[in-house]
């Protein structure tokens, strides 16, 4: 994991997050939830996205590893974020909906795995899972920070090892200032 660098860099990492437009994500993940609930919110880092569903009605459960980070989330989004390793979550069919934004991405394959297995367990029927990975091949540590980065190929022998029902992948820039170069794969499972 990459708690270091988010506790070093809880400041930085906040203000270039925390205004990036997630709208086609939201929309996406939105239209294919099957009613209003509880969201997870795993690895919420600025607290952007749980701060969206919050304005949205959802009831939402926020998680961050990093101390620093979950306590200028807590700050952002008006109720307390959890600090917590999403490997450890222990949750059972109490969410409609999983939001994992660019934080699997920070696990190793096999922890990735395992961690979808306890996002299923923790969805009601019918829930969803989105997640969002660096795309391409090639995993990479940069400044600090482990990078396990999939494309649709790469990703599809996870899935077919899971009990999700359905899957659909989507591909987007990154909306974060100055990283238009840069793609996202973006993967919503159904339970």
């Amino acid at each position: 994991m990459s708690i270091d660098y988010y506790n070093k860099n809880a400041n930085n990492f906040f203000e270039t997050t925390v205004n990036a437009d997630m709208s086609k994500a939201y929309n996406i993940f939105e239209e294919k939830l099957i009613k209003k609930g509880k969201i997870l919110d795993l690895g919420c880092g600025s607290g952007r996205d749980s701060k969206y569903f919050l304005s949205k009605g959802y009831e939402v459960v926020a998680i961050d590893f990093s101390p620093v980070l979950a306590k200028l989330a807590s700050c952002h989004i008006g109720q307390k974020v959890i600090v917590a390793d999403m490997r450890e979550i222990n949750y059972c069919d109490e969410f409609v909906g999983i939001w994992a934004c660019a934080s699997f991405l920070h696990l190793s394959e096999d922890d990735i795995y395992k961690t979808l297995e306890k996002c299923y367990i923790a969805l009601k029927k019918d829930g969803i899972i989105y997640l969002s990975f660096k795309y391409g091949e090639n995993n990479y540590t940069k400044d600090g920070r482990t990078f396990t980065c999939f494309n649709e190929d790469k990703f599809l022998p996870i899935i077919n090892n899971l009990k999700f029902s359905n899957y659909d992948f989507f591909i987007t820039g990154d909306v974060r200032e100055n990283r238009h170069n840069e793609k996202w794969l973006n993967v919503i499972l159904k339970k």
